[in-house]
């Protein structure tokens, strides 16, 4: 098969078709969930998260986005990744306060599918972002959006941030007017300066994340429409560079970091049938990360990685969504000095990375608000991914 411009628009937008049916038939259960899930933190909880392959990655987003909010003035929330501890090692750590979710493929996972069942049993709030779920109550799941595990998996990151976005409202609705939600304010639209019941809320918060989805939606058309040429350019000169024997060195932080690791595990553990293709993420290894950081400093924690990793035929990319972080622009510096082809998927405008050229191909995301711009980021990286599968025949 061969690749085009259209071809991805197409695999681009059909995401969008996705989104459309699946957000608003599960908004309601979702800000349920978030409702459920504001009395547990309230009472003491934490969340935990755990996925298995490709999935840990999700855990490592669910949990860096409630503990490091991105919204100045938003109270960091307890929560852990457990991944490594599945399937029997959580029944040490779980308490009947917490909230647990189980996140997994479209055909479901036996032992998130275990570890759910467990934590229910002793009182743990569940959420079960596997297939098949058993959905219905917050304390229960939804079911998957799509079979193709990669449309399944950027529709489960849309769902995960909306709930760390929302739950925040109904913390604000049970001890302080809306008038205090400062910094976030922008978010809640709907609020009103009086005090409210949360139950009042439920349909008002369902149709926001349904409208966090849609503006998803809006900006994956505006990649569609304006980059899919950089992109198809992408998916052309990884195929040349992996097939003459490079590998795809990728890097991000926070959240970026989890989609660096997710765009690595994708390559070589791929989806059934496809072939495995090089690629690291620098930042798999939290030794190494705080070991750099603790030493040297967090400017060089990439840097001193591709010093160490790269080797000529290599293609460094990162993830950033503002494209200013000094440790993504020291190692794309680096990689340049080395001859390495450079990519970084961007937000904003591209920041300092596309000021200075720092990328050979630069796709921006235009917005300045970091949950919609990793959603488009996972698209983009998914679409990368199938276009290889089809150039190498797997697909």
């Amino acid at each position: 098969m061969m690749l085009s411009e259209r071809w991805v628009r197409e695999r681009l937008l059909y995401r969008n078709d996705v989104s459309a049916r699946f957000f608003p038939g599960q908004a309601e259960r979702l800000a349920l969930a978030c409702r459920e899930m504001a009395g547990r933190f309230l009472a003491g909880g934490r969340l935990v998260a755990a996925g298995r392959g490709v999935y840990a990655t999700d855990a490592q987003h669910v949990a860096v986005e409630f503990v490091h909010p991105v919204i100045v003035g938003k109270r960091a929330l307890p929560a852990v990744d457990l991944s490594p501890l599945l399937p029997g090692g959580l029944e040490a750590l779980l308490r009947p306060e917490d909230v647990f979710i189980g996140i997994g493929p479209p055909e479901g996972d036996p032992e998130v599918a275990a570890a759910l069942a467990e934590a229910r049993r002793r009182g743990v709030l569940c959420l079960a972002l596997q297939g098949p779920a058993g959905a219905g109550t917050p304390d229960g799941g939804v079911e998957p959006a799509d079979d193709d595990p990669f449309v399944h998996q950027e529709m489960l990151e849309i769902l995960y941030h909306t709930l760390w976005e929302t739950v925040h409202v109904f913390f604000e609705h049970r001890g302080a007017a809306a008038g205090d939600a400062g910094a976030a304010g922008f978010l809640y639209p709907f609020l009103t300066g009086r005090e409210r019941e949360t139950a009042e809320l439920v349909g008002e918060v369902a149709a926001s994340i349904a409208a966090k989805a849609e503006d998803t939606a809006r900006l994956r058309e505006a990649v569609a429409a304006s980059q899919a040429g950089a992109i198809l350019r992408v998916i052309q000169i990884l195929a040349e560079r992996l097939e003459a024997g490079g590998r795809l060195i990728l890097l991000g932080n926070g959240g970026s970091a989890t989609d660096a690791n997710d765009w690595a595990l994708d390559m070589s553990l791929p989806p059934r049938g496809w072939r495995p293709l090089p690629a690291v993420s620098l930042a798999m290894d939290p030794a190494v990360i705080s070991a750099l950081a603790n030493d040297v400093g967090a400017e060089v924690i990439f840097l001193r990685q591709v010093i160490a990793q790269a080797r000529p035929g290599d293609v460094v990319a990162a993830i950033s969504t503002s494209g200013n972080s000094r440790n993504i622009v020291l190692a794309l510096e680096e990689a340049r000095k080395r001859g390495l082809y450079t990519l970084a998927l961007l937000g904003y405008d591209g920041g300092e990375v596309v000021r200075r050229g720092l990328a050979d191909i630069a796709i921006v995301v235009r917005s300045d608000y970091v949950p919609r711009i990793q959603e488009v980021h996972a698209s983009v990286y998914h679409v990368v991914r199938e276009g290889l599968a089809v150039v190498t025949g797997d697909a």
